[in-house]
This record gives structure tokens, C-alpha cells and sequence, in this order.
């Protein structure tokens, strides 16, 4: 049977997607007036906290966007306080670092979902934590070993938001970390579909994704054999393997909407534009600068993102 031809797309709402990119240049769309800049008293012995979690996560936001130093921030950030005319005081350099450790970084998303439930693409990529440059490298080799922290990211398909993530060393599988990403969607919402590569096919992914009576877009091994068992992932799994040898492997990804999943490629290469190394050095603080990172890539997707239609 015949490849099926590409589909060819184009955008429909240039204009728009224009203006939202230049907004994303605006000092405005970070900083809000009403935003609780004080920590609110929480009734514990000890000295109380000066500064919230949103400030804190304000002055972060700040670093990663703009590719700052943590001191550069904070004269980057009391600046921008003062040409705001606020009267609120930046925290130190060392306040921030602190807190950095623990903070709890809020990633907002929206619940628009025109199909009435989430399609979740999922896939994982590497943030380089310590190592030497790719010219260094290639010229002379390396004289010490390379470390990774590999980001594993669950988006809607729709809205192209992230609304899961996963923060772990380069050793840990891609299957094994997709139960902890569906954990992070409310119970109570709705999940369509999970898409991923080959590997995710694997039961354990296959069951926690039958757990939320969803449907699996997951293509199989080459070599891949049914399973035994009658779990529905099993069930779910070998369905996708019969269709699979019935229709050829292309026609599935095609006919089973697959191909989706590379819009989750595309929000890999927008995280790594913020950064091709994370700065924090120990793990707490590479979590957080890294969920810092999802939160300002959803807020771009907020304000604006391209419409495509298919061309006859």
C-alpha cells in the first residue's frame, strides 16, 4: 500500500499571532499590580517569610527569561519595581537562592477543551547541567563527563499548554515517569487520549493509561508480539499491535491521529530556547528553574499561538 502524501497546512491568523509575539517582549505581561507581593502570616513559630511564593517566582521568571545571573535579577527586578512606581522592595540575592530550594512554582494553565477532554502528548528531552561546550568537545574531547537533567513534559494537545512535568538525571527511562505525569491531571478531568513514542509501549504505561479510560496512540515495537493477559491495557495494547499489522504501521499513525505528538517535539525545541543548560546547581533548585521555564511557556501560549488549517 502507498505512503500517504504529507498534509500541507497553513496559518490562518498571522495577524494576531504577530501582535502575541511581540507582547511577549513586553515588561507589562510579567508584572502585575495585584500580584501578593508580602507572604501572608502562616501562624508557625519561627520568623515569619517577608516575600511570597509569587515574588520569589516573579524574580526567577525574570532570570530565566531574560538568560540573567541571580544578582543581575535583583537589580534587574528593583529596577522594574521602581519605573512601575510600586512600593515594594525586592528580596536579596541570598533570600531568593533560599527559597529557590523549596518554593512551590505555580504552573497556570486553562481549561478550554472544545472536544470536551485532554489529548496529552507526551515526550522527554535533555537540559545539559555540567559539561563542556558541544566546540571544546568536537576539537579536543572531552576531558570529564557530560550531565544531563532530562525534562519529561505532558501537553495539551489543544491548547499546547504543559500541563505535566517531570524533572530527572539521564538515567531515568521515558515509560517509567508517564504514571507521574497522568498523576498531575485532576482526577476529576477528563483524558481523551495519550499519545507518545515506541517507548512508551510497555505495561506499565499501557495500564495507567487504561486507568483513566483513555486511549492509547502509543505505536508498537517492530517486533513486537501480542501480550498475555486480559488487563485493558494488555487488551488496548494488542488491539493497537492487530491494527497495526492489518493497516501498516504509516496508515495507523495516520488514521489513529499520531502524528499529533510532534506538536509536544515542538514545545521540546521553545523550552530549550530559554536555555540550553539549567544554572541552579543542586537537584531542588534545577526542579524549580526548570517548572519556571513551563510556567512562562504556557503564559506565552496565553497570549496568543498560530491557528492552522489543512489545504485541500
Amino acid at each position: 500500500m502507498a505512503k500517504p502524501v504529507p498534509t500541507k497546512y497553513k496559518t490562518t491568523n498571522w495577524s494576531a499571532y504577530n501582535r502575541a509575539l511581540i507582547q511577549r517582549g513586553s515588561l507589562s505581561v510579567w508584572l502585575d499590580r495585584d500580584l501578593a507581593w508580602q507572604a501572608k502570616p502562616q501562624g508557625k513559630l519561627g520568623r515569619a517569610q517577608t516575600y511570597s511564593d509569587a515574588a520569589i517566582q516573579f524574580c526567577l521568571t525574570i532570570k530565566c527569561l531574560f538568560g540573567l545571573a541571580l544578582r543581575q535579577s535583583i537589580g534587574f527586578v528593583q529596577s522594574l519595581l521602581k519605573l512601575a512606581g510600586l512600593g515594594w522592595t525586592a528580596p536579596d540575592y541570598s533570600t531568593v537562592c533560599r527559597r529557590q530550594k523549596t518554593l512551590q512554582v505555580n504552573i497556570p494553565y486553562r481549561h478550554s477543551h472544545s472536544q470536551g477532554a485532554l489529548h496529552l502528548l507526551v515526550d522527554s528531552t535533555g537540559i545539559k547541567m555540567l559539561g563542556e561546550g558541544e566546540w571544546k568537545t568536537k576539537k579536543h574531547g572531552a576531558e570529564y563527563r557530560r550531565q544531563w537533567r532530562k525534562v519529561h513534559l505532558g501537553i495539551d494537545a489543544e491548547t499546547l499548554e504543559i500541563r505535566a512535568i517531570e524533572v530527572t538525571d539521564n538515567r531515568q527511562g521515558d515509560a517509567q515517569m508517564l504514571p507521574s505525569l497522568l498523576q498531575q491531571i485532576p482526577p476529576n478531568e477528563p483524558v481523551a487520549s495519550v499519545s507518545g513514542d515506541g517507548a512508551y509501549d510497555t505495561k506499565t504505561c499501557h495500564e495507567a493509561i487504561a486507568a483513566r479510560s483513555a486511549d492509547a496512540r502509543i505505536p508498537t515495537r517492530k517486533n513486537g508480539r501480542p501480550w498475555k493477559g486480559t488487563s485493558p491495557g494488555v487488551l488496548a495494547r494488542n488491539e493497537i499491535l492487530r491494527a497495526t499489522k492489518r493497516l501498516g504501521r504509516a496508515i495507523w499513525k495516520r488514521w489513529s491521529g499520531y502524528h499529533r505528538r510532534s506538536l509536544v517535539e515542538t514545545k521540546m525545541r521553545c523550552f530549550k530556547r530559554l536555555g540550553e543548560r539549567v544554572m541552579a546547581r543542586d537537584f531542588d533548585r534545577q526542579v524549580a528553574e526548570l517548572q519556571v521555564r513551563a510556567a512562562i511557556l504556557n503564559r506565552f501560549s496565553v497570549l496568543g499561538r498560530p491557528q492552522t488549517v489543512a489545504m485541500a
